[in-house]
């Protein structure tokens, strides 16, 4: 009986030690286990936000790619300042109110509700309009050339605002005719069968890009009138 209590005795204490080495092997594993899982969770993180960086960097890089596209055109629009023509001609740009711009060269200016853009030519601007028909108009005519010519043909000196003068720069005709052209509205004194005095407004238009004057407008009865030299 003694023998084999201590037979028994001695079989617990092998049963627990092997117990305690299974139980601190399986801790060893889990530990190691959490150990590889640590970095492999790391670097997800890191590759995660590797990712959103580079993400991030793709939406900078398309938005600086978007804003010199709109840097360019804005650069091709012409804006205020002071221009030296292909003909050396000085022309001032100002912008006004509801869009309009105003070219002057000298003392005299034109108005106009267009889409007037620049090209630089070593040290030159050329000018250049985009008609409704979609041909780019290259204005090579200035106000100060454009009302002189019409006021020849109008048979008047001067265009100032004792006479009404306006100086427009606007488009004319349509589809394949349109043109740009300078329109060049007076008030002058005519005498209706040379006795009775009256005003009537005249207008003339002077093609922008050869300075011929293709079109001038008068009152009906103008044929009826006579018109002096003012």
């Amino acid at each position: 009986m003694k023998k084999e209590a201590i037979l028994l005795v001695i079989g617990i204490l092998l049963f627990g030690i092997v117990g305690n080495m299974v139980l601190a092997e399986n801790k060893s594993s889990a530990k190691q286990g959490n150990a590889v899982i640590s970095p492999m969770g790391s670097g997800g993180n890191q590759t995660s936000s590797g990712m959103n960086n580079k993400s991030q960097e793709q939406k900078q890089i398309k938005t600086q790619e978007e804003n010199q596209g709109l840097g360019k055109t804005i650069r091709n629009n012409v804006r205020a300042g002071i221009y030296t023509s292909e003909s050396g001609e000085k022309i001032r740009v100002s912008e006004m109110a509801r869009n309009k711009i105003r070219l002057q060269v000298g003392n005299v200016s034109a108005d106009c509700e267009c889409n007037i853009t620049q090209e630089q030519v070593q040290n030159r601007t050329r000018l250049k309009v985009k008609l409704s028909n979609g041909r780019n108009a290259e204005l090579k005519i200035m106000p100060n050339v454009a009302a002189e010519r019409a006021l020849e043909r109008l048979r008047l000196k001067v265009c100032s605002e004792e006479n009404n003068c306006s100086l427009q720069l606007k488009e004319v005709g349509k589809g394949n005719e349109t043109k740009l052209a300078y329109e060049v509205q007076v008030e002058r004194h005519m005498r209706i069968l040379g006795l009775f005095k009256t005003k009537a407004k005249v207008k003339a238009e002077v093609d922008a890009e050869n300075g011929e004057v293709i079109n001038v407008k008068k009152p009906w009865w103008a044929f009826l009138a006579y018109e002096p030299r003012e």
